[in-house]
């Protein structure tokens, strides 16, 4: 359908749309198109036909690549003007003719195509689970930055803050997109916005008091820089507003000019010979030119290579680990199986942690989430080999505590466990996902019930016991969320 083929074009140049020589079809026809040249091709039937193909040409891929909501501006006028295609494709005389019949039945299909797919998306439940999470981070950042100095007050800036931050963009990467482009797009454009605004309030830097050579007064030049200082917070502020949507007059550009302006009152500062205050300008300077750097995220979310990952470099690499480790892993899960213990590559585990830390995420939050989830797959093999070697080398002695004893037991069903899940390769709707997950469910009850009495080590092994049966379950979780770039 025209737009399976439309969308197939996205990225290359289109060739639907080339211009028609003499009221001639283009010389790269559509394959309706070819079946319309066996009729007469100047009958002013095919000609209006001709005519929709190519505004069709024109819309499609901006159908294709839409990704906003249905109250949006771009949405009504493409509802509008495929509607009116619509509305001329059905007004087309065929007098009766099977071949014009078919030929505007082809033509309305495609529109209708279009149509529905544009509304598919924009009501799409991961759009909608997109738009649920950009509001809640809309929200928090409202109360606890913006809000605040909107009415003259001090933003709310903490680890608390960043730390809720952190949480909506690993919620906002695991929103499924299904491989449609307008769904990557739009979990992009948010992601992009909500991790500049992780960087801007984690960026500050804190206003100095330096004193002036053998004096107890201030340095004339570091009130003009704390000065700046106010205005930088302000600018932060306004920047953090502008991502996030809660802007209304404010510009890009007009905030652009204000930010440049401070780094002019910078340059201008006479702190020649004074290198505590030459360094603290050079905090301020580089703090203004991150703030500058976000103001360019406009376009941010066209660009098809930031959210269309299947070729990108850092994503092969991290493809080319998570395939290493598989073998590794199922190497280790045969050997263990026949009961041989021998086969350990810790060392080449660890290695291919180390080459994922230094891959390059280019601040792609799909990116850094991806290597987090391939990180974790190699930390999940790691716990299971140490846990297997601790569970091998355990010599319990006669004094042992009765409820550490009883941690132990559950540990040893936790690794047959964790080797079980290691092996799964199914859906979260599969029988053994159930199994697996009311296994660990009861291994954590078993925990619960276990009384250290007063024992403090038994008290730390059950604690240690309770997260190492806890992050079974999130990786057992993040095997079978079917999460894409």
């Amino acid at each position: 359908m025209a737009v399976r083929w439309l969308c197939s074009l996205f990225g290359k140049p289109f060739d639907g749309g080339k211009r028609m020589d003499h009221g001639g079809p283009p010389q790269h026809q559509h394959p309706m198109e070819q079946q319309q040249q066996s009729y007469n091709a100047q009958h002013p039937a095919m000609m209006r036909l001709y005519e929709v193909q190519k505004q069709v040409a024109s819309l499609g891929p901006q159908v294709c690549t839409f990704s906003g909501l249905q109250n949006d501006r771009d949405y009504k006028r493409l509802e509008r003007e495929l509607t009116r295609l619509l509305l001329d494709v059905d007004q087309v005389d065929t007098e009766g003719k099977p071949e014009l019949q078919g030929a505007r039945k082809r033509a309305a299909q495609e529109v209708e195509g279009l149509l529905r797919y544009l509304e598919e998306n924009a009501t799409h439940p991961s759009r909608v689970a997109i738009e649920e999470l950009s509001n809640e981070a809309r929200q928090l950042v409202d109360d606890r930055v913006v809000a605040p100095q909107r009415v003259g007050g001090v933003a709310e800036i903490n680890d608390e803050l960043v730390e809720a931050l952190q949480q909506l963009v690993l919620r906002l990467t695991q929103v499924k997109t299904e491989g449609r482009v307008p769904l990557r797009k739009a979990r992009y454009r948010a992601l992009t916005r909500l991790c500049a605004v992780q960087d801007v309030v984690e960026g500050r830097t804190q206003q100095q008091t330096l004193s002036l050579p053998l004096s107890g007064e201030t340095h004339e030049a570091v009130n003009r820089i704390n000065q700046v200082m106010v205005k930088v917070s302000v600018a932060r502020s306004q920047l953090v507003a502008l991502l996030m949507g809660l802007s209304g007059r404010d510009s890009c550009a007009h905030l652009s000019r204000i930010l440049t302006e401070m780094q002019v009152e910078l340059d201008a500062l006479d702190v020649s010979g004074n290198a505590a205050i030459r360094n603290y300008r050079k905090q301020v300077v580089e703090e203004i030119n991150g703030l500058l750097k976000h103001l360019d995220l406009e376009g941010e979310g066209d660009d098809t290579r930031r959210y269309e990952l299947g070729h990108n470099n850092s994503i092969r690499e991290i493809e080319n680990v998570r395939a290493h480790v598989s073998h590794l892993r199922e190497g280790i899960l045969r050997h263990c199986a026949m009961g041989d213990l021998s086969f350990r590559p810790k060392a080449e585990l660890q290695s291919l942690l180390t080459h994922l830390d230094q891959v390059d995420t280019a601040k792609n939050p799909c990116i850094r989430e991806a290597r987090r989830r391939a990180v974790v797959e190699v930390q999940a093999i790691v716990t299971f080999l140490d846990l297997r070697e601790a569970l091998v080398c355990r010599q319990p002695g006669h004094t042992e505590h009765p409820s550490h004893r009883a941690v132990w037991q559950v540990l040893g069903n936790l690794s047959d466990l964790q080797a079980q899940v290691l092996g799964f390769d199914g859906k979260r709707v599969d029988k053994n996902y159930m199994i697996l997950e009311e296994n660990l469910t009861k291994q954590l009850l078993s925990l619960d019930a276990v009384d250290p009495q007063g024992d403090e080590t038994a008290k730390v092994a059950r604690k240690q016991a309770v997260k190492f049966a806890q992050n079974i379950l999130n990786y057992l979780d993040m095997k079978t969320d079917e999460w894409e770039y």
